[in-house]
């Protein structure tokens, strides 16, 4: 595995320290340190291969960490925080990503007869080890980065495979699950869309529960195991998130942005805001905006 580690991470060398496309459709890939600001976000469903360095994934309480030569799967669109670091030795982090896309899944899904065993709860993202087949595959996909005018022909079949190794790994009912109708994770992931959708409506669970064919109580149990928070949890980093962004776009003032999100109160915000990502609206967008490398204080 480490001759096909090597050549995957010469490919992924030529990307840059946020998410750099490769030409491949739903293919991305990121090289070095990635600001703390790109890395708190809502992150859409992937399947992300660690190829050097390591990094941790943080949604609620849940922390996952990821070291070199394992992938982890995001099933549904989570709000997340994320730090990656370099090798003790100093070599820079890299990985590649695949955004999944459900129907490309349930197409596949007609050709396997195993059904993998599932936890009791079901959880949204997870991890494990590569294996050497997993790694081939996502290695002839990143020689198409080189072979532009093989992309519309192979890319399909790659990622394809892709998919198939994964739905046959240890993570791969996650796969399953949400390209399948009424599944768990495929019910619960409709009270998420609407959430991001509406994330500056009132939230009532009852109307969520309703959505996913669920008692209220078991669809609070299901939806936290799923991602970790409560359906109010949720909603609020939905909202933070989208309040950090409108900030640092140069939008309106952090009081503005607030009650945009769908807070009644500034004091509330400012408290919530400061508690998720360590500093009050002001302190924080100075902060990001160094990240940048375009210093500026806000108004």
């Amino acid at each position: 595995m480490e001759e096909q580690l090597h050549e995957l991470r010469t490919l992924v060398a030529r990307a840059e320290n946020r998410r750099t496309e490769t030409g491949i459709p739903r293919v991305a890939m990121v090289r070095g340190k990635v600001p703390e600001h790109d890395l708190a976000a809502v992150y859409d469903p992937m399947v992300n291969l660690i190829l050097q360095g390591t990094k941790t994934m943080t949604v609620g309480k849940r922390t996952l960490h990821y070291d070199p030569a394992t992938y982890f799967v995001m099933s549904v669109d989570l709000p997340a925080a994320g730090n990656v670091m370099a090798t003790p030795s100093g070599e820079p982090y890299m990985a590649v990503s695949l955004t999944l896309d459900p129907k490309l899944i349930a197409n596949l899904l007609a050709d396997l007869a195993r059904t993998p065993q599932r936890p009791a709860l079901e959880v949204a993202f997870s991890v494990a080890a590569v294996r050497p087949e997993l790694l081939d595959v996502w290695l002839r996909m990143l020689r198409l980065m080189d072979r532009p005018a093989d992309i519309p022909a192979l890319a399909p079949a790659y990622e394809r495979e892709i998919l198939y190794r994964v739905l046959q790994g240890p993570l791969g009912w996650m796969l399953r699950d949400i390209a399948t109708p009424d599944t768990t994770l495929a019910r619960i992931n409709i009270a998420i869309q609407w959430i991001r959708e509406h994330f500056a409506e009132a939230l009532r669970v009852e109307t969520l529960a309703d959505m996913a064919a669920m008692s209220p109580s078991a669809f609070h149990r299901h939806f936290k195991a799923a991602t970790a928070l409560s359906p109010i949890q949720f909603q609020k980093r939905i909202r933070l998130l989208q309040a950090r962004a409108r900030l640092v776009s140069g939008g309106d003032s952090a009081t503005a942005t607030a009650f945009d999100v769908g807070y009644e109160s500034a004091t509330q915000f400012n408290r919530e805001y400061a508690r998720f990502f360590g500093l009050p609206p002001t302190r924080d967008l100075v902060r990001v905006r160094e990240e940048m490398g375009g210093v500026r204080r806000a108004s």
